[in-house]
């Protein structure tokens, strides 16, 4: 059975939208603060790239990483692995060409299908409406999320508002940084 792994930057409150400058939302940008660059903080993206090998995302944070992605030097690894998007209204004509092969899922059920087959981790990046569908239906094994010292009030969770049976996690790895930033890596108990 393959991990399915969610990756997110977020808020102390539990924010993930728009940390790269994404329009529309009031604190866009919000990882450009004023938190100073320190790099060891950021080496779990480096290590997601070579620990993963198919990448899953939900229909919105597939239309925007995809026009920009393919082509950034910081995302090579995610070129040529296997991505699948999860959407009931995207269709084959709408996926770039330029990043490897690519797969449409119409259901939880076909993301529950995949986790079953043979292979490495699955990454999740952005995608806050699938994190909550697949919390809910407890297909997340693990989260790695980067804890910025921010409180944003509005924005889109990370976490399902569900009512729903506790899910229990257990701390495997955790690390303090100089610029307030927090590495927390969760492994879900099912």
């Amino acid at each position: 059975m393959r991990t399915v792994i969610s990756t997110a930057f977020i808020s102390l409150d539990g924010v993930v939208e728009a940390p790269g400058g994404e329009p529309g939302y009031r604190n866009s940008g919000w990882t450009f603060t004023d938190i100073d660059f320190v790099p060891e903080a950021f080496e779990i993206k480096g290590r997601e790239q070579e620990e993963s090998t198919a990448m899953l995302l939900g229909r919105a944070s597939y239309e925007a990483f995809s026009p920009v992605w393919p082509d950034m030097a910081e995302f090579a690894h995610y070129k040529s692995m296997p991505k699948y998007i999860v959407s009931t209204t995207l269709t084959d004509d709408k996926l770039v060409s330029n990043w490897g092969e690519t797969t449409i899922l119409r259901s939880l059920d076909d993301v529950a299908a995949l986790k079953q087959t043979e292979g490495g981790p699955i990454i999740v990046h952005g995608s806050a409406r699938l994190n909550h569908g697949l919390s809910d239906a407890g297909l997340i094994d693990r989260y790695h999320l980067l804890v910025f010292p921010l409180l944003l009030g509005a924005g889109k969770r990370l976490f399902s508002a569900t009512d729903k049976d506790t899910q229990k996690l257990k701390l495997v790895e955790y690390e303090a940084y100089s610029n307030g930033l927090q590495k927390n890596v969760f492994d879900v108990i099912h």
